[in-house]
């Protein structure tokens, strides 16, 4: 057995299918100044006011991958947790993320395969109920027992 799992680790002993966990994040402007230093993102439509006005927008947006990165901090820290893997995530988006928006990120175990440690997972992210992006997620959940 593992002694040092981390607290909070949720391993592929103790998922069942149902389990959810979730996080509440208000995208600030910061947050998406900084995701466009790190991903060398600088689009307009995330920076610019002016230029965003005159987009589809008609405004400013978050990076859609800052909001999947919600997912991947439900993921990582919550369900399984420290140790998880991911391998892969499909997404699709659907509404825009706005500077000041509320993000309600949850995950929900749908699959578990045991033998394999791979937990699958319905994943999506909402602002005000109104879901902006949904996909599913296949990590490599941890384990209390040796390989």
């Amino acid at each position: 057995m593992l002694d040092n799992m981390p607290r909070g680790t949720i391993c592929i002993e103790d998922i069942e299918i149902g389990m959810k966990r979730h996080l509440r994040k208000v995208v600030t402007d910061r947050d998406i100044e900084m995701f466009a230093e790190v991903s060398t993102d600088h689009n307009p439509v995330h920076l610019d006011d002016d230029y965003a006005q005159d987009t589809i927008f008609e405004g400013r947006i978050a990076h859609g991958m800052l909001t999947a990165g919600l997912i991947s901090a439900v993921i990582g820290e919550q369900l399984p947790g420290h140790g998880t893997v991911y391998l892969g995530q499909s997404l699709k988006f659907l509404a825009p993320v706005r500077p000041g928006d509320m993000v309600l990120a949850e995950v929900e175990v749908t699959e578990i395969d045991h033998s394999k440690r791979r937990v699958t997972m319905n994943t999506h992210c909402e602002v005000d109920g109104k879901k902006v992006l949904k996909g599913e997620a296949v990590v490599l959940a941890p384990s209390r027992k040796f390989d």
